[in-house]
């Protein structure tokens, strides 16, 4: 055979390999919510679920010792950590999806909006969150003290960092001057708000935001949708489209909402009781996205 047409048809055969289309699996992160830990059972097992019926690559990010630093670290903090674990992550490099459980969606959205030279977050899927913070605090008595509270009394009682997330919603004016967290993540302080934070969160591919029927532990429930009582007052209940966070748009709903974007769904059960079937329904879809490479 003639050489010369052994290394036209060599190089054939090598052109035709190296452009052929590869698809990978875009992988996800796990954020578990207070008082858990990513090596505890339920949260481990969480995370694996979502590995098998999704067939991505996925992980339960953790931020410092799980537990206590979950309860007690400023979610500042904790949202510093977490930037920069994600952006040490090669696996995350070209984007990846998130899944956040409760208080867990607070440092998954201080993810999305503060980090700067951070992989693009794809689809973000908030399971319980309390995106618009709580009215009450949960299962613990107004004013209750002891000397063995339960766990979420002594954190409100030994932490600060987000008074509406974790007091009462007419005190609005002592929120917006001494919380250092929530009002920053949804842009609330009209001299402050920061259109960074706007672009970054609308960047989003898709926002699903579930919300439990039978919620207990969030109140009003419809805080996992955005949805909140109008400020210094207990009623009426807002839906998020009736909330001034989204008719002004602060963090860009809004703009997500108009696109198609935004997803809310309700789901029967208490606090994170999601039914398999729902999870199928309603999170896989968004973990089962792929890269298209030619290699």
């Amino acid at each position: 055979m003639d050489k010369s047409f052994k290394r036209s048809a060599l190089f054939a055969t090598f052109a035709i390999f190296f452009f052929i289309p590869v698809s990978i699996s875009v992988p996800f992160i796990h954020f578990h919510g207070i008082n858990d830990q990513c090596s505890n059972v339920e949260a481990r097992s969480f995370t694996q679920l979502l590995r098998n019926l999704s067939s991505s690559p996925g992980y339960c990010l953790e931020i410092g010792n799980g537990e206590h630093d979950s309860m007690y670290m400023p979610l500042m903090q904790q949202a510093s950590i977490a930037c920069e674990k994600v952006k040490q992550m090669k696996e995350l490099s070209q984007g990846y999806n998130i899944v956040a459980q409760s208080q867990g969606n607070m440092v998954a959205r201080g993810l999305i909006e503060f980090c700067d030279d951070a992989p693009p977050v794809l689809n973000y899927v908030s399971l319980g969150g309390p995106h618009a913070g709580i009215s009450i605090i949960p299962k613990c008595p107004a004013g209750a003290v002891s000397s063995r509270p339960f766990f979420p009394c002594l954190f409100c009682l030994n932490n600060n960092r987000a008074k509406r997330l974790l007091s009462y919603s007419q005190e609005i004016s002592e929120y917006m001057e001494h919380s250092k967290f929530l009002p920053k993540l949804n842009n609330e302080r009209p001299n402050e708000r920061n259109s960074t934070y706007k672009e970054r969160f609308t960047s989003l591919h898709n926002l699903v935001l579930v919300m439990f029927e039978g919620d207990t532990i969030v109140v009003p429930r419809e805080t996992c949708w955005f949805g909140f009582y109008p400020e210094g007052a207990t009623a009426p209940l807002l839906p998020p489209q009736k909330t001034k966070l989204y008719i002004e748009d602060w963090i860009g709903l809004k703009t997500l909402d108009d696109a198609g974007k935004v997803k809310f769904v309700g789901v029967p059960g208490d606090h994170l009781e999601m039914a398999h079937d729902d999870v199928v329904k309603y999170v896989v879809p968004y973990l089962q996205n792929q890269f298209a490479f030619s290699s």
